[in-house]
């Protein structure tokens, strides 16, 4: 597996990949269809992904040619980490992570905090919640923030 910055010509899979993450994790907590199915599309994503200021701080995981996962690093912080839903539990998480801690020195994240399957995955690399907690933007759930030890 490759992990390189992102170009212009992965906008549509990343945009793919969350769209179809935030349906599938995020859907069932929140229940917006209007957001869920009408506002997030993956055309308006990959337009919003390619935004100068956010398509340089994109790394895509590739591996024979397919775009497996992305990762949005900001500083040392890990801003969005996703991985296509038919390769996670595949090593393609963990080499983003590792990815950001090697060469960033990433050592927080925010995670929603009902999403209890990220928020496992980010303990088992080593991000520990803090105790520190923040709404998510336009909603009543929270994030709680993870800072690696």
């Amino acid at each position: 597996m490759v992990i390189r910055k992102a170009e212009k010509k992965d906008l549509s899979r990343i945009a793919e990949i969350f769209v179809f993450n935030n349906r599938i994790n995020y859907f069932p907590i929140f229940k917006d269809e209007e957001y869920s199915f009408g506002k997030l599309q993956v055309v308006l994503a990959a337009d919003n992904f390619g935004k100068d200021e956010t398509l340089g701080n994109l790394f895509v995981a590739e591996e024979d040619g397919i775009i497996k996962g992305f990762a949005e690093i900001q500083k040392t912080e890990i801003v969005k980490l996703y991985v296509e839903p038919l390769f996670q539990n595949c090593g393609t998480g963990s080499a983003l992570i590792e990815f950001a801690v090697q060469n960033f020195q990433a050592d927080f994240l925010w995670a929603l905090e009902k999403n209890a399957r990220a928020v496992s995955f980010y303990r088992r690399h080593g991000f520990f919640p803090t105790g520190a907690r923040k709404y998510e933007e336009g909603t009543t759930e929270f994030q709680i923030e993870l800072r690696r030890k």
